[in-house]
């Protein structure tokens, strides 16, 4: 059973940068579609930025040109540096992953557990 863990959340002030790292333990035979999602108090969970196996690139508008996300194929790795951070980006951000454990059609659709970022001074 595949289980994707995020690290690297926590307290940061305006300006500063965080980086995210999400690991999918286990051992999937493919990993296609990875991505972060955040999920701000009172809001709906809404996405951040999303990476192929390709590594083809989707942002969101409210964090292109701050956020980027990358991916370690050989590791199971995605990770997402986030730069110039606004309080409106505090939230709790969601690894997301699109996971194959046999060459058949089937892809399951894996969160992990969630970790903190707060932007506040």
């Amino acid at each position: 059973q595949v289980q994707l863990v995020e690290s690297g959340g926590g307290l940061v002030q305006p300006g500063g940068s965080l980086t995210l790292s999400c690991v999918a333990s286990g051992r999937p035979f493919s990993i296609n579609d990875m991505g972060w999602y955040r999920q701000a108090p009172g809001k709906q969970r809404e996405l951040v930025a999303t990476t192929s196996s390709s590594s083809n690139t989707v942002y969101a508008d409210s964090v292109k040109g701050r956020f980027t996300i990358s991916r370690d194929n050989a590791k199971n790795t995605v990770y997402l540096q986030m730069n110039s951070l606004k309080p409106e980006d505090t939230g709790v951000y969601y690894c997301n992953a699109g996971v194959q454990y046999s060459s058949g059609p089937v892809t399951y659709n894996m969160w992990g557990q969630g970790t903190q970022v707060t932007v506040s001074s």
